[in-house]
């Protein structure tokens, strides 16, 4: 494979997060030509999307436009669009407007999508957290859930608006449900005359036996004590069989409730689809030790977009720290085919895992060694805040979560994308 600045390498990236943008980032001075697709015009920091869901950020704190991120380099093609197949035969990434682009390469890093396992219905009731959009979504429901619970008479109508299910105990499902806790025990209280925001009811429903699985049996235990003591109800060993507009059915049991947001899981984009390549159940592509797809060995694909047991054996995780590991692998890969080198197979280093309880409390697994606690929590924010782009977007962070240590103020509160005729 040779290539030079005359006649450069076509590289085509479908996806901006932080798998391809990282692969972006480390082709830089290679002699290629890339063009990035993306059906958003942004880079999203999804770990702290929960947070813009919960009205603790805005969403200009949390997502960058990618031509913004890419303005400087000029052998990046940006493009706005969706990505509707993959003519591999003719090496062409196809768009849902009937064009097509031509690619040398290929680094799929499409992401992921909810999974409601067989009841796709449910998404209308209980809205998954994968985008912007969805955050904006959930945290209407939130606000609107209490607006519309301090104009109600009917005291079941109105137990049903303040009761709020997250479904999943995953690291997204306990860090909804710690901060919707805060929210209307230490946030709201003040701010409404007809309702007692400190009486609503956070359920955190678990189809498995313990909350934050990928943890150790000591941090989870801890996790749950600690959302218990804030006021979370945490359900255990119970799958939920239902989703209404009313509420949710768990253990032949129904719970009322106006308010349901999906923690439970995820399936890949269909990037296997695309290419008829081999899956597992969740739909991820089972990739070669390389990364790149079997039996082409011109397209890679990353991220959430794959499943590959490079971790002493064990699958790589679903984590931003992954992705970007394996964009920085396939740029350097890509660069030493151009040099007609060679490299060895793709090998995951665990950083850590970490998840957010509440304000002042975290848990950090770093295997050897766990934290839990006050220490916890502030590594954590120091973490996130670290990987944001920018030095603006970590001031308006670290100042808005000063803000709601000292305060318990959470100042993104705005109820958009509908009027008070909207109902819930």
């Amino acid at each position: 494979m040779t290539a030079t600045l005359q006649n450069p390498h076509r590289v085509v990236i479908v996806g901006a997060g932080f798998g391809g943008l990282e692969t972006a980032y480390r082709l830089k001075g290679a002699p290629v030509a890339i063009t990035m697709i993306d059906r958003r015009n942004h880079h999203l920091f999804q770990p702290l999307l929960y947070q813009v869901a919960t009205a603790s950020l805005a969403t200009s704190d949390i997502a960058w436009p990618i031509r913004y991120l890419m303005h400087e380099r000029r052998e990046v093609t940006t493009l706005f669009a969706t990505v509707s197949g993959v003519d591999a035969a003719n090496r062409r990434v196809l768009l849902e407007d009937g064009a097509a682009v031509p690619y040398d390469t290929l680094v799929l890093a499409t992401g992921a999508r909810h999974a409601y396992f067989g009841h796709d219905e449910w998404e209308t009731y209980a809205p998954g957290l994968k985008t912007l959009e969805d955050a904006t979504t959930i945290r209407r429901r939130i606000l609107v859930a209490f607006e519309r619970a301090e104009r109600e008479t009917d005291p079941e109508r109105r137990a049903a608006r303040l009761t709020f299910v997250i479904v999943g105990g995953g690291p997204t499902g306990v860090e909804l449900a710690g901060t919707i806790a805060e929210l209307a025990q230490h946030t709201l209280p003040g701010d409404f005359r007809n309702i007692d925001t400190r009486k609503a009811r956070v359920v955190l429903i678990e189809a498995g036996p313990r909350v934050l699985a990928g943890f150790a049996d000591d941090l989870s235990t801890y996790a749950k004590a600690s959302l218990e003591r804030i006021g979370v109800e945490v359900v255990l060993n119970q799958p939920v069989t239902e989703c209404t507009r009313d509420g949710v059915v768990y253990g032949g049991k129904q719970l009322k409730a106006k308010t349901i947001i999906w923690a439970a899981g995820v399936r890949a984009s269909p990037a296997a689809e695309w290419l008829g390549a081999p899956a597992d159940r969740a739909g991820r592509v089972q990739v070669e030790p390389d990364l790149t797809v079997p039996d082409h060995p011109e397209i890679f694909a990353i991220g959430d977009t794959v499943t590959i047991s490079a971790w002493d054996g064990k699958p790589v995780p679903g984590i931003a720290p992954a992705a970007k590991q394996e964009g920085r692998y396939v740029a350097e890969l890509i660069k030493a085919r151009l040099r007609g080198d060679k490299m060895g197979a793709f090998r995951y280093k665990h950083a850590g895992s970490l998840a957010q309880i509440g304000k002042r409390l975290a848990v950090i697994d770093f295997g050897r060694i766990k934290l839990r606690g006050a220490i916890a929590w502030w590594i954590w924010g120091v973490a996130h805040i670290y990987f944001l782009i920018g030095l603006r977007h970590r001031l308006a962070v670290a100042l808005s979560w000063l803000w709601i240590y000292v305060r318990d103020q959470r100042a993104a509160r705005l109820i958009t994308q509908g009027s008070s005729k909207v109902t819930t």
